[in-house]
């Protein structure tokens, strides 16, 4: 979604940090580009000039410090104004009331209301183990409760049976009281939409607030809608009070304006972004990590996250146990790239990765897009279960019959059989007395390096960490000189590369 703005803004600032010194006019000149970017962006105009006021005010005539050129620090003082514009600090749904604790959900029809109340009690009751209870209230679109129902079987949530006949506000009085008879922390109330607002649908959220008491009402918003997002949630507000934003589809190419202007505007949080159709795409808001996507510097801690929440523990630990004793065949490999698929993809993680957002285009034409790791995995299911387990077996003849199966070439098979064979020369360096114990020597130096607990013991489980630990964790790599990137990788991945997760399958090493 801000691909095109950080672009914009990447090319400007980078314009500032190559010289050695600022003059005001260097300034000034920069603040109208960015001004411009964010106009085209589509972020509202008072907040446009707010923020442009105000880096003006901080950066003109910035006292230089030795060790940092003017330019870098004009770049901290926009990151700064960018985390203040989209409210600083996450603010999670909160859970901190009675139970059952009452959610609302509120927006226009087709916004993904129904989808992302799915999304919120999967979330809920997989990660902070609630018990939920899930009702629609949506008596006039065709479906909409039976829709509900079968998202609820589909994640393992509860929904509350359907009445034909009652109006919303009596369900939503038989919803808390099932959720007080049943024993569940949290009820979410899904209420119906309207393709425009109307004094209609503005009276029914009011009379079913009034039911229900909420201890959180959610507004959930299309992105793609820009402006007019914001003017929705102003309306919402007026009428409802909305405690807290959901944003969908992130994940388009729509231009941001809206995640942008959204907290100056309405002085709302913006809780969750969704950011894709499956039902565990949907991500905490974090203002930071945020701007450093804006600005190019990727996010790792959330990189991190989603390893921690897609890795397999069972097959890391079966690796890591092949990886002891130097085994690394082409099931391994392919194992490997599914779970990099499911962290979303070379797209995904190199959006993420420090400085990558700036290679697209020659990412691009060197042919390695999200296609790359379906095209390896092909290769690999068209081989017999013989040449998966020892890829020695293949020659001219079998490399032919596997190009057929698979759509691709001789030449791309080659270049996955070299990668591959990388992979296990690794592997097998690694393997044995000698090598395990280098291997373990060198985690626990970075670990001490980092002043983890532990020192020569060793890596953490990820899994097992809050994103706070892990967020002070990527901060102590950056500040120990570690590039920003999480040290050892995703299980599986060979280093070589300095900033971010080291020598992703398919991708040329760094040269040195």
């Amino acid at each position: 979604m801000f691909d095109s703005l950080s672009d914009r803004l990447s090319g400007i600032l980078d314009g500032l940090t190559g010289r050695g010194a600022l003059s005001d006019q260097d300034v000034q000149a920069a603040l109208r580009e960015v001004r411009r970017a964010l106009i085209e962006a589509d972020v509202a105009l008072p907040v446009v000039r707010s923020f442009t006021e105000s880096v003006r005010g901080k950066a003109v005539g910035v006292s230089t410090l030795k060790a940092i050129k003017p330019g870098q620090q004009v770049v901290k003082i926009v990151h700064d104004e960018l985390v203040e514009m989209l409210g600083s600090d996450a603010e999670p749904i909160d859970l901190n009331a009675a139970a059952p604790v009452v959610i609302m959900m509120v927006g226009l029809q087709g916004s993904g209301k129904t989808t992302t109340t799915g999304k919120i009690g999967l979330r809920l009751q997989k990660r902070q183990g609630r018990k939920v209870l899930m009702a629609s209230l949506d008596t006039r679109r065709p479906a909409a409760q039976e829709q509900l129902r079968q998202i609820g079987e589909q994640v393992d949530v509860a929904t509350l049976p359907i009445v034909d006949g009652q109006t919303p506000v009596e369900i939503s009085a038989r919803a808390v009281q099932a959720a007080k008879l049943g024993g569940y922390d949290v009820v979410i109330l899904d209420t119906a939409g309207r393709t425009s607002i109307d004094a209609e649908l503005m009276a029914e959220a009011a009379d079913i607030k009034r039911a229900a008491n909420p201890h959180e009402i959610l507004l959930v918003a299309d992105s793609l809608t820009g402006q007019d997002a914001v003017t929705l949630a102003e309306n919402f507000d007026e009428a409802v009070g909305v405690t807290g934003i959901v944003l969908t589809r992130m994940d388009g190419d729509g231009r941001g304006g809206a995640a942008l202007s959204m907290r100056s505007v309405t002085g709302k949080p913006v809780k969750l972004i969704g950011t894709g159709e499956k039902m565990d795409a949907l991500e905490d808001f974090h203002p930071s990590r945020i701007a450093d996507r804006i600005l190019g510097m990727g996010d790792i801690v959330s990189l991190v996250e989603r390893a921690a929440e897609q890795i397999d523990a069972e097959k890391a630990a079966a690796m890591a146990r092949k990886m002891a004793s130097g085994k690394f065949d082409m099931n391994d490999l392919a194992d490997q790239l599914r779970q990099m698929q499911k962290m979303g993809g070379l797209g995904g993680i190199m959006g993420m990765m420090p400085g990558m957002g700036k290679m697209k285009d020659q990412m691009a034409a060197a042919g390695l897009d999200d296609k790359l790791f379906g095209r390896q995995i092909a290769i690999i299911q068209s081989m017999t279960k013989q040449e998966r387990e020892n890829p020695a077996l293949l020659k001219h003849s079998r490399k032919k019959r596997i190009a057929a199966g698979s759509g691709t070439d001789a030449a791309q098979i080659n270049k996955l059989l070299k990668m591959h064979k990388q992979m296990a020369d690794m592997m097998k360096a690694m393997g044995g007395k000698k090598g395990g114990g280098k291997m373990r020597q060198m985690m626990g130096m970075l670990g001490g390096k980092m002043g983890m607990p532990g020192g020569m013991g060793g890596m953490p489980d990820l899994s097992k960490m809050d994103p706070k630990q892990i967020e002070a964790m990527a901060k102590q790599a950056q500040a120990a000189g570690l590039g920003g990137g999480m040290p050892g990788g995703l299980p599986g991945l060979p280093g070589g590369g300095a900033g971010g997760l080291p020598g992703l399958p398919g991708l040329p090493g760094k040269k040195k």
